[in-house]
């Protein structure tokens, strides 16, 4: 903004220079310019006496007398209004004159029109200075901060139409972070709970199978009734551990991710543009074809947001994870659904993986060196099934199929 500051005096200081120089080199040209419509007339009118013509002041506008100095000596540089002397034929001459009256009009236009540029230009200035800089100003940290962690201070809003959403968006983004930072912390701590409470608990079973253990290795039970009921107890000590054991497994695989889904009611075109506008460049510019099929626009529901984060992790795993020939988008209507395919050829995956490909932090054997957490389809599953849909996959004559399941209003 310091740096805008000083560009911005820097032209002020032009601007003022241009119209003072631009006043100075018309003013000068009016001086140079000032008495030659009457010294035109005094030549003109200097010829007419050497050829020995009659003096006429009619066609003269600045020109009013001459005078021979013969006619009147003593009053021949007696004058109330300006005139010139000039020799013609041995003998003196005065022309007496009225100066030009500079015309003042072309100085007046030149400068409204030069102030009204340089305003123009000062406007533009405040206006980039106001509505775009000065809102951008507020962002300049924010990325450092949020790299920080600091995630508290909150973001002031705007209502530039240039960067109003922009800022909310960020804002929003930090309350986002700052409320998953919370939710995974009190995850943490409920399952480090739920841990510490089932290691305890272990503890009891446990110890009480080897203190049995350590009675029937020392043969203290020799009655054959009372082995079989020692190894009864032992039996169900095992089974309540695994029964804990289960437990920890369960808590384990519960979901670990907070999504959020607002769901509601939206036209299957919005969600459509948004994936056509952005993938048809993107898979013009890799060369890999893309067709998608015609449909009826019809209004479906479930939260627009999450429809097109879904479909645009489809889209990135096809394009990961095909050969790079074609994507294709298919849409069909199936029991008051609508359902929408990702397509790509040369699918790699083996049928046996198929079944756990929405499994959380799987990858498939297919990945080699393409980076990824095993948590992208796992994510479009919770989502679907968060706003009333579903989603399935299949292989067919070498084509990876994704489907998306979303219910017609």
């Amino acid at each position: 903004m310091k740096r805008f500051d000083k560009i911005f005096i820097a032209i002020i200081v032009v601007l003022i220079a241009v119209i003072v120089a631009a006043n100075l080199s018309l003013l000068h040209t009016d001086r140079s310019d000032h008495g030659r419509p009457y010294r035109v007339e005094v030549s003109r009118l200097v010829q007419q006496i050497e050829a020995g013509q009659t003096v006429d002041l009619s066609g003269c506008d600045h020109v009013t007398a001459v005078t021979k100095y013969s006619d009147d000596p003593q009053r021949f540089y007696d004058a109330d209004s300006d005139y010139l002397i000039r020799q013609i034929n041995g003998e003196l001459y005065r022309f007496d004159y009225t100066p030009a009256v500079r015309d003042d009009s072309a100085l007046i236009t030149m400068n409204i029109a030069l102030v009204s540029v340089a305003l123009l230009v000062i406007g533009v200035l405040l206006f980039l200075r106001q509505k775009i800089l000065r809102p951008f100003q507020v962002l300049t940290d924010v990325p450092y901060e949020l790299s920080k962690g600091n995630l508290t201070i909150p973001i002031r809003e705007s209502k530039s139409r240039f960067f109003g959403r922009f800022v909310w968006g960020v804002d929003l983004l930090r309350e986002n972070m700052e409320q998953q930072k919370q939710r995974e912390l009190a995850l943490q701590k409920e399952k480090k709970t739920l841990l510490l409470s089932l290691s305890h608990d272990i503890k009891t079973p446990l110890s009480a199978i080897k203190l049995y253990a350590k009675a029937l290795s020392r043969g203290l039970y020799t009655d054959k009734e009372k082995q079989l009921q020692i190894v009864g107890s032992i039996d169900a000590k095992a089974d309540e551990i695994e029964s804990f054991v289960s437990q920890i497994v369960q808590a384990s695989n519960e979901d670990f991710l907070s999504l959020e889904v607002c769901n509601g009611e939206f036209y299957l075109s919005e969600l459509m543009d948004q994936i056509c506008g952005y993938y048809r460049d993107k898979l013009l510019l890799v060369k890999i074809g893309f067709t998608v099929a015609p449909y009826t626009n019809c209004l479906i529901r479930g939260d627009l947001d999450r429809g097109v984060e879904v479909i645009q992790n489809l889209m990135e795993n096809a394009i990961k994870y095909g050969d790079g020939e074609r994507i294709d988008l298919l849409l069909s209507e199936e029991d008051g659904c609508i359902l929408i395919s990702v397509c790509n050829s040369g699918c790699t995956l083996p049928s046996a993986e198929l079944p756990h490909i929405f499994d959380s932090f799987w990858r498939g054997s297919n990945a080699g060196k393409h980076k990824g957490s095993g948590l992208g389809l796992y994510i479009c599953r919770q989502l679907m099934q968060k706003m009333g849909g579903d989603i399935f996959a299949e292989i067919s004559d070498g084509r990876m199929i994704v489907t998306t399941v979303f219910p017609k209003v």
